[in-house]
This record gives structure tokens, sequence and C-alpha cells, in this order.
């Protein structure tokens, strides 16, 4: 089961590493490997269990975030309609890439956190408001999906990690708080 001291904090090279691709399909090690970062998210997620095993809540993990340089990331974002409690998105993608976006940016209001940084790092975080992804699954069978606001923004995140790049890096230095305009702010 993976807990906090299991994921590296920034400075540790891993996570300015470009990951590798993982052979499809995936190995044992590796299908194991994404159910338990997926099970982390839940855990994470659940009030109870989060404190019990002292988590902070996260909706995405990559693979490099475990001090393992491969192409494998998690994402579980809960339903935020009180009617249906199906998760918007919850699924472990194998060498995910981005095939398309759209000119419309987005950030969240609120700034990004990151499992990996135990620090606040205000300002916003620009992203494409809306993706379209390939990814394989746990059998090595390919899936296309379009994601839009929120859930592509968690998973532009995570595939930044599988190239080496932090939440940061996208914040503007002089002035973090400004924005183009047609920027979509997420609250």
């Amino acid at each position: 089961m993976i807990t906090m001291d299991d994921i590296i904090r920034e400075g540790n090279p891993t996570l300015r590493e470009v990951a590798k691709e993982v052979p499809m399909p995936p190995t044992s090690e590796e299908k194991k490997l994404g159910e338990e970062m997926l099970e982390f998210l839940k855990n994470s997620q659940d009030p109870i269990k989060a404190e019990e095993m002292h988590l902070r809540g996260g909706v995405g993990l990559a693979a490099p975030q475990l001090d393992i340089s491969k192409r494998l990331i998690a994402v579980h974002v809960p339903s935020n309609d009180p009617e249906n409690d199906t998760p918007i998105i919850s699924t472990v993608m194998f060498n995910p890439k981005i095939l398309s976006h759209s000119v419309q940016d987005a950030c969240l209001g609120e700034g990004e956190g990151c499992l990996s940084v135990d620090r606040e790092v205000p300002g916003y975080v620009v992203r494409h408001a809306r993706i379209s992804v390939s990814y394989y699954d746990e059998d090595g069978i390919k899936h296309k999906r379009r994601l839009k606001n929120y859930e592509a923004i968690v998973v532009q995140h995570e595939i930044d990690h599988l190239n080496g790049v932090m939440f940061y890096d996208h914040i503007n230095e002089e002035n973090p708080f400004s924005l183009k305009e047609g920027v979509l702010v997420i609250e």
C-alpha cells in the first residue's frame, strides 16, 4: 500500500527526468503499481482513511513521484453531483499522450498543488481547457478520451510529471496572477 512516505519530494532528480515508455502489455508488477496508485488516491479522498494513514488528498499521481521513471499515471476525480457519486474520471493510464488540445486555456482559481511539493506556490498554472488524450489500459488496450476543464487540468499535471515538468514551471515569475484575455478560471 502506498503512503506519503513513498512519495518523493521536489529536489529529487527523478522528478526532473523524462520517464520511459512502458512496453505493452504491462507486466503484472506494472499493473499492480497502477492499481496501488489508484487505491492511494481513493484512500486520500476518504476523510477517515486519509486521517488514519496521514495522507494528503490527491486527485492524480504519476509513477515518477514514487521514484519510478515510467510513463504511468493514476487519476481519480470524484463526482461533484450529490445525486450521482460516479467519479468524473477514475483510471490508470499507461503511456498517456496528448493528441490535441483547445486553443482556449484554463487555470484553477485557487492554483495547483502537488503531493511532491510540501509548500504553497501561489499563482495561476495556465493549461489547455480541453484535451484529447490516448493511453493504454492495464490489458494493453489503447483508448482515446476527450477531457475538459478540471479533469483535463489534472491529466495535464500528471503528464507533466512524466516529462520532468513541475506545475510551478508554468507560473509567470514576474506576475504570478496575470492572465491573458480569454483564459477560463475554474473555481
